[in-house]
């Protein structure tokens, strides 16, 4: 098999191509055969040091593929079958084959191909969580989305119109703009040229939002809570401009009696139920035509360095898949 390693925590420059043997799968395991790898924000955070792994270590979290053998004790999955997955335990999907605990993964919906899933599951989990679960979105609120031309990003706009929500987004420049307004967005907001919480007031009469979605960390806080109504929700998800300072309690009071919360994917289908019920829910959507994937870049996996510029640089938009 062919696996992305690294050392120590860094820069792209710091993801290794290796050549590995493969052990047969043990009990409850079935090896794999990579499609199709989803690239995400997380492995940014775990190649960078910001989620701390222990090293050496794989990459990715997210992947399609067919299975080539199962373990002991495996009876959901057998050889043929088309697979996905996009969870741990171990970081190890940026690979060409790898072997998974059959308890995390799930079969291939056979309305959707490789490349749609492993583009589409980990970021459709993501906002079937946040809008469904964290925070549910009900037909004629406001929803401010951050990152609106990114993969999350795109997807929360079409669900969310799908909702019956009005959905604003912000995004970078005049083309992302475009873009997110082309996915379910009522109104996109340019975050190099616009005031953004003085847009959001002026677009909801003065009272704000109930909620606000935030991937961006650091440089989006002020901006996220000065757009909420009272008793509204933060919900920072993601920190790709860094962590965002300190939430002191008496802002919260002070700003309107606001909530906030940093949930992630990882609690919200921890239990073999709740993921199966996520990725569920994410395919009925895209059988439903309700969700559509934006595949904007692919990459060789050889390429993996790219990619991972590419994505932290902010030069792409909606999904990319890296191919074994």
């Amino acid at each position: 098999m062919k696996a992305v390693r690294i050392y120590s925590a860094g820069g792209p420059e710091v993801l290794k191509i290796e050549n590995l043997e493969l052990p047969d799968p043990a009990a409850g395991e079935v090896r794999i055969r990579h499609t199709a790898i989803g690239l995400n924000f997380q492995d940014i955070y775990a190649r960078s040091g910001q989620y701390p792994a222990p090293m050496p270590t794989g990459l990715g979290t997210e992947a399609v593929g067919v299975v080539e053998g199962v373990g002991p004790g495996v009876t959901d999955f057998k050889v043929g079958d088309r697979v996905c997955y996009a969870s741990g335990p171990v970081l190890a999907a940026c690979a060409t084959h790898r072997n998974y605990p059959a308890a995390r993964l799930l079969h291939s919906p056979a309305h959707m191909q490789d490349e749609q899933i492993a583009a589409a599951l980990l970021k459709g989990m993501t906002v079937e969580y946040l809008m469904q679960r964290c925070y549910p979105v009900q037909k004629g609120q406001f929803v401010l989305m951050h990152a609106a031309a990114g993969g999350v990003g795109l997807m929360a706009g079409q669900w969310g119109q799908h909702l019956g929500a009005h959905m604003i987004g912000v995004a970078a420049g005049p083309e992302k703009v475009k873009l997110a307004l082309a996915n379910g967005y009522e109104y996109c907001l340019d975050r190099l040229t616009d005031d953004i919480p003085a847009r959001v007031k002026e677009i909801t009469g003065g009272v704000g939002v109930p909620v606000v979605y935030d991937s961006v960390g650091k440089n989006s806080f002020e901006q996220s809570l000065n757009s909420l109504a009272p008793r509204g929700y933060f919900v920072s998800f993601g920190t790709t401009t860094g962590a965002p300072p300190p939430v002191a309690a008496s802002s919260l009071q002070k700003m309107g009696s606001l909530y906030f919360t940093r949930p992630t994917l990882v609690t919200y289908t921890a239990s073999t139920e709740d993921l199966r019920n996520s990725a569920a829910a994410v395919f009925d959507m895209f059988a439903k035509g309700v969700l559509k994937i934006n595949i904007n870049q692919r990459y060789a996996l050889d390429d993996v360095a790219k990619a991972h510029a590419d994505l932290e640089s902010g030069r792409t938009s909606g999904s990319s898949v890296l191919i074994p």
